[in-house]
């Protein structure tokens, strides 16, 4: 166990630049906030690097969880306000390795396909749903919102421990699924698409959910199999992505 007081301590200001995209790549790390997400890495056997937090958080984190002391590191209250990300921080922090794999191994399943996604709360809620549809794993193109983003993993709820994740070039996803015989379902804004409700079910897929703004890309959407549309029936022009997902998610699970 050791004990930082400092918030210029070396050690802390390397955990502190894991906030940024640049240094978790750098470091090959990345940092993770509050009980519920650390719990949740601890309880999946995850590798980690160092619990942070507190004397009274520490304590109570060792309550339920088997954590070994050579990992803890102790800090005050200046230094969790330091590393906090969030407006009412639990004062616990893990420090996680990045084990992401630079490129997809196919394998036959349901897959939810992210074709760049910037929002992070949207990303983490359509993983955290996935999860919860008993889907096989999510795959973000290069150009959606780093997974690593604390407000994406925050937003998962632990469910980056619960099922397969990786970013990548979806181009080559995209291929490997076809060459595998898997259909490529893209959800459109197109009242000419196929309405989702009459899709038959299947027992494989990969669903791509496309950006925000503007929707699965046309190179995607020349890939895929089918073009399928949530019919809107109010004033509403259109749903956010991830409550689309959701929907779609849940209709094929």
């Amino acid at each position: 166990m050791k004990e930082i007081n400092s918030v210029n301590n070396s050690i802390i200001k390397q955990i502190r630049k894991l906030k940024q995209k640049k240094y978790r790549k750098d470091q090959m790390s990345y940092l993770i906030e509050g009980f519920h997400l650390v719990k949740e890495a601890l309880d999946m056997e995850q590798k980690y690097e160092y619990v942070i937090g507190t004397q009274e958080t520490i304590n109570k984190l060792k309550l339920t969880n088997k954590i070994f002391d050579k990992s803890i590191i102790l800090v005050n209250q200046a230094i969790c306000d330091q590393l906090s990300d969030t407006e009412n921080s639990q004062d616990i922090f893990m420090v996680l390795p990045i084990n992401q794999p630079h490129s997809f191994s196919f394998k036959f399943g349901k897959w939810v396909i992210l074709d760049n996604l910037t929002d992070p709360g949207n990303v983490g809620t359509i993983i955290r749903t996935a999860d919860a549809a008993g889907f096989d794993g999510v795959i973000l193109s290069n150009q959606s919102v780093d997974l690593y983003n604390s407000k994406v993993q925050r937003s998962m709820q632990g469910s980056q421990f619960h099922l397969q994740i990786v970013q990548t070039d979806i181009e080559q996803v995209l291929l490997d699924f076809k060459n595998n015989g898997l259909p490529l379902y893209a959800s459109v804004l197109d009242k000419d698409a196929e309405i989702l409700y009459n899709c038959k079910a299947v027992s494989q897929l990969g669903l791509i959910i496309g950006n925000e703004a503007h929707g699965v890309s046309r190179q995607v959407q020349l890939e895929c199999d089918h073009k399928i549309y949530i019919p809107i029936k109010g004033k509403a022009e259109s749903l956010n992505a991830a409550v689309a997902a959701g929907i779609m998610i849940y209709y094929f699970s």
